[in-house]
């Protein structure tokens, strides 16, 4: 339960001349993975950004091994490695239709209160869910 896959096509507008996916690419691809991380855990990141929370990057290390190019179908996998008052960490990686390994990142998130633009505690929903999976 701690990890979640999810797939993605790389589109020719995220590819270079080469047909090489930019680098600064990757991100938006790792986003989804924690968006359908939640999404798979029963939490919609609309509704708990309506309810007054935001989750925003605070650090991020991403290591490229290997190109992905266009077309190609990536799995982009998202693991809960852990949370700590009002941060939360992902250990993530990106491969292609081979299995190759192509980029590993780690994320720091914040709980924020969007009122306020302050770090928070996570709501209770999300530490129940964190709890269940620890």
């Amino acid at each position: 339960m701690k990890n979640h896959q999810t797939q993605v096509r790389v589109r020719y507008s995220e590819t270079d001349q080469m047909g090489v996916v930019y680098h600064g690419n990757y991100i938006p691809y790792f986003e989804i993975g924690r968006v359908e991380w939640l999404r798979n855990k029963g939490v919609s990141y609309k509704i708990m950004e309506e309810s007054g929370v935001g989750l925003p990057i605070v650090s991020m290390n991403i290591n490229y091994k290997k190109s992905a190019r266009y077309d190609e179908l990536l799995t982009v996998h998202t693991t809960f490695k852990s949370q700590s008052s009002v941060k939360i960490e992902f250990d993530c990686a990106i491969y292609n239709e081979a299995n190759e390994l192509l980029t590993t990142a780690v994320f720091i998130l914040v709980f924020v209160s969007l009122k306020t633009g302050r770090p928070m505690a996570p709501p209770d929903y999300i530490l129940e869910l964190l709890k269940k999976i620890e």
